[in-house]
């Protein structure tokens, strides 16, 4: 007789994407959390057609139901340049689905590396994990950029409360570009006691490190406020656990995490982070599917992620019929932790305790059987016992699943 399947008091937001991303979380989905799971979900379509087909609004309403239900679980997806514009007949360059939705949310992103045991860091002084806290609102992704032809002169004009605030650029010479960011005070608050509290959470250090000897406005702005909120709300705390606050510029801060043994919470603003959240990722672990991403904000609204691309190139070997070695690692993952999530909220206990299992499934897969994808392999200490397709591998994390589930 089959188990009873764990009830869901709420839904998650369950956000599907693109690509070899989308065929592997129908996979996850059907095989690893359907078959133990009474899934309660809220779906939102955001292949790249249906939003073009709603001009974008479905990447909206996905948000605003993450809003409603405070739990959103997201597949990777296209953020279409000009090539995909042709390639799928859209009618526009429509925005970054992930940085609308960040920008609706205010939150900040943390973004870890899945340690697997036979994968040693390739920076050798690296022993505990570099986690990265990554302010997902404003920055590049909604700043206003122009092209212009020809020599001419250009200034930032702020307008509100009564007043007129002026910044002129330097006398531009001949043709170039142009861009203007921004970044609102309430936000850098919320980013800076996320960074705090997320540093606590864990029981690490916490890093922050702008350039404000250049920036002597947008990066001083962001070094003043983490300071105050450390002043005054975490300086007490932080010292109650033995951790501590380091402020560096951010070379500095660059040069010293590669001489560090890790082990520390480093916050970015939002163009850094989405660097280096990459760069620890793949140094820590040799590939973007081993790592997590979370979306926390001040309001509690949590999104979890699989932080890696569409896996373009595997998606047209599996429309040719071949069998492809896409890691899945990433998007199980994003289902375990936003269940992990849900499951808090709601004080589920038996959601907490499978979402904890599936995750020791992955790992034992990995680090035991020593069952791996080609990515893993390339960067594996040990010799792999098998290099299989997504599909044996998620078919092996079901059995060591299956085996996890049957003890209580």
């Amino acid at each position: 007789m089959a188990a009873e399947k764990i009830k869901m008091e709420n839904p998650v937001v369950e956000i599907d994407g693109d690509e070899m991303a989308r065929v592997m979380w129908a996979w996850v989905k059907e095989r690893l959390i359907l078959p133990y799971v009474d899934l309660k979900t809220e779906y939102y379509d955001l292949h790249v057609k249906k939003r073009d087909e709603t001009n974008d609004q479905i990447t909206y309403m996905a948000a605003e139901a993450i809003k409603r239900h405070k739990v959103g679980i997201k597949c990777a997806t296209i953020t279409p340049n000009a090539e995909r514009v042709k390639e799928y007949n859209l009618k526009k360059e429509w925005p970054s689905p992930n940085a609308t939705i960040r920008k609706i949310l205010d939150g900040t992103i943390f973004r870890a590396p899945i340690i697997v045991k036979n994968v040693k860091p390739a920076v050798r002084f690296w022993k505990r994990p570099i986690v990265i806290a990554r302010h997902a609102f404003g920055d590049i992704y909604d700043a206003a950029g122009l092209r212009f032809t020809a020599a001419g002169e250009a200034e930032v004009i702020y307008r509100g409360n009564g007043q007129e605030l002026k910044a002129s650029l330097p006398k531009l010479a001949g043709p170039g570009v142009i861009e203007a960011r921004y970044n609102l005070d309430s936000s850098i608050y919320g980013f800076a006691r996320a960074s705090f509290n997320y540093a606590l959470m864990t029981g690490l250090d916490l890093w922050f490190a702008t350039k404000d000897t250049i920036s002597k406005v947008y990066d001083a702005r962001f070094k003043e406020i983490f300071q105050e909120v450390y002043e005054k709300e975490f300086k007490g705390k932080f010292a109650e656990r033995g951790l501590n606050y380091y402020y560096y510029l951010i070379d500095d801060a660059l040069a010293r995490s590669v001489r560090s043994e890790g082990g520390f919470v480093w916050a970015c603003k939002n163009y850094e982070g989405d660097i280096l959240s990459d760069l620890v990722s793949t140094a820590y672990v040799g590939t973007l599917a081993l790592m997590t991403s979370e979306l926390m904000s001040p309001e509690g609204y949590y999104e979890s992620e699989a932080a890696h691309g569409t896996v373009q190139r595997h998606y047209y070997r599996y429309l040719k019929g071949e069998k492809v070695s896409s890691n899945p690692t990433a998007i199980i993952f994003a289902w375990s932790r936003g269940l992990r999530r849900r499951a808090e909220l709601d004080s589920n206990d038996e959601l907490k305790a499978f979402s904890e299992k599936l995750e020791r499934a992955v790992l034992k897969t990995i680090e035991d059987d020593k069952i791996v994808t080609q990515d893993i392999e390339r960067v594996s200490d040990e010799p792999p016992a098998a290099v299989v397709d997504t599909e044996a591998f998620i078919s092996a994390v079901k059995k060591n699943l299956d085996l996890m589930m049957q003890k209580p």
